[in-house]
């Protein structure tokens, strides 16, 4: 059984992330799986992301893994990484799929006519690089990393979601969008922290000691 459990839905960069979860836990045992079963036994999982949110859906079908993840962000400590925050909530402006539907919103696109900073300079999309995030709520997952830190995106969609008590983080750009979510065993960031240096690093650390006091501890892994 595996301490920690890198899905592997056929894209995304499932070994930068399972390489920078073995640094920070060399203790651990880390797995980069497709297997159900797998992901079942893992004391915790992780959902990391990268590409369009329809093909993270089919995929994540075809491979017969929606089940196991639905189960894992219910039941254990679960962190989303990128599509890995998208596809948590009810649907994407991507192809107009539906996700998860664990948490109420609604992914969106950059809009073209509002990509302008504040000195009028045009903003590109797909946003890419290093942005600062706002800590809007206390997290163990925030432990040892300044509110403002710097995290690094590769994203042309956000999640929207009037559920305020559910946005853990907000960067801008050029307005503010949320950024990172948190709710009883789940954590998920739009942001890659196995990109983004000592801050990520401390954030993935954070992830492998942490542990949810709103889960029975019968499911405490």
């Amino acid at each position: 059984m595996a301490d920690v459990a890198v899905i592997d839905y056929g894209m995304g960069n499932l070994r930068s992330v399972s390489k920078a979860i073995e640094h920070v836990a060399p203790g651990l045992t880390v797995c980069v799986t497709a297997d159900p079963a797998e992901v079942a036994r893992a004391g915790r999982v992780v959902f990391p992301g990268q590409g369009a949110m329809p093909d993270c859906m089919r995929e994540m079908d075809a491979r017969g893994l929606r089940a196991a993840v639905l189960d894992a962000a219910r039941s254990k400590p679960f962190l989303g990484i990128c599509i890995g925050l998208q596809m948590l909530f009810e649907r994407s402006d991507e192809g107009g799929v539906a996700g998860l539907g664990l948490f109420a919103g609604h992914v969106r696109k950059f809009a073209a006519d509002a990509m302008v900073d504040a000195a009028g300079a045009r903003l590109k999309v797909p946003h890419m690089g290093w942005n600062g995030v706002r800590q809007l709520q206390p997290h163990p997952l925030w432990a040892g990393i300044d509110d403002g830190a710097r995290f690094y995106f590769v994203h042309s969609y956000y999640v929207e979601t009037a559920d305020r008590a559910l946005v853990a983080g907000e960067t801008d750009y050029p307005h503010p969008f949320t950024c990172a979510i948190a709710r009883d065993n789940v954590f998920a960031a739009q942001f890659h922290p196995e990109k983004s240096a000592a801050a990520g690093l401390r954030l993935l650390a954070n992830f492998v000691g942490w542990q949810p006091r709103s889960m029975p501890l019968g499911e405490r892994k």
